[in-house]
């Protein structure tokens, strides 16, 4: 296998490519040439803190901004070390820096030893209760990569650990804990859960002859069902945190172009078109701008 043979086109352009060759591969393991995933991770932390009316504290957005891009990086990277063997034998994953050897696995620990580095100096920028909430998310960060061995639902898990920022924003702002963010939190896991099945859409046939288990594979044709019910599932939730916020049905009316917009996505999902179930993964990007949107106006406007 030549050295091309084991370098992905992502690489060969766009920001990975404009960085000195060493790094590209570090670059790779990180996904900084897909930061939906940054995104997506970021979204119920700036949700939560909107929510809880931001109480002067804007910087928080811009602190958990980074502490979302930083954990995201360095799950992912942890992640590519516990499936390194499998993603040999998938054609979407088999080019990984970790599945082609082009990062040894201790380069791989010592990259998320930096990144959680960077973590660390978000947490302190946090009050106490938030700082604790955030680093209980350690855990059940640690067994993800593991539940698409053991259940047909890896995406619940997923849904909890990359919803967790809900139940950190609304601490850093108030310093306490109550049922709306964890009402926000349980309407973010079933967004997870919705979205996430989209995505593994495009895997089913390689999950199939590996011996992966996805929701999207034990859905099979009723995937778009399953992810429209997930998607009522976390707008009623959402709903209900608003209300505990403000009693006013057009406050809760605020979430209706998310709601538009996951109806959407739901509309035109095809269960047997990865393709266009990629695309329709990538679009929450915006759903979590309007849901945003809503929590800010509601959040400033209670207080």
């Amino acid at each position: 296998m030549t050295a091309t043979d084991i370098v992905p086109d992502s690489e060969r352009r766009g920001f990975i490519a404009a960085l000195p060759r060493p790094l590209r591969p570090f670059a790779s393991l990180m996904r900084l040439d897909r930061p939906i995933g940054t995104w997506l991770l970021y979204w119920p932390c700036a949700w939560s803190v909107a929510l809880a009316g931001v109480g002067g504290r804007w910087d928080l957005f811009l602190w958990l901004a980074l502490g979302a891009f930083a954990m995201r990086s360095a799950g992912c990277v942890y992640n590519d070390i516990v499936d390194r063997e499998l993603d040999r034998q998938v054609e979407r994953t088999r080019l990984r820096p970790l599945a082609s050897g082009r990062v040894s696995l201790g380069s791989a620990w010592a990259l998320i030893a930096l990144l959680s580095l960077l973590g660390l100096l978000v947490l302190l920028q946090l009050k106490w209760v938030a700082a604790a909430v955030a680093l209980a998310s350690v855990a059940p960060v640690a067994a993800y990569p593991f539940m698409k061995r053991i259940t047909w639902w890896p995406q619940a898990w997923l849904g909890l650990v990359f919803s967790w920022g809900a139940l950190v924003g609304w601490p850093a702002v108030t310093g306490s804990l109550g049922w709306t963010p964890f009402l926000l939190w349980f309407g973010s896991i079933a967004w997870v859960v919705g979205y996430d099945t989209l995505y593994a859409i495009q895997d089913k046939e390689d999950d199939a002859l590996v011996g992966v288990k996805s929701s999207a594979r034990r859905l099979g044709d009723e995937a778009p069902l399953g992810t429209g019910v997930c998607y009522a599932v976390a707008v009623l939730l959402w709903a209900a945190a608003i209300w505990g916020v403000r009693r006013d049905w057009i406050a809760v009316a605020a979430l209706a172009p998310a709601a538009v917009h996951l109806a959407s996505q739901v509309a035109r999902a095809d269960p047997n078109d990865g393709e266009l179930a990629l695309k329709l993964f990538r679009s929450n990007r915006t759903c979590g701008l309007f849901v945003f949107l809503a929590m800010l106006v509601v959040g400033l406007s209670a207080r």
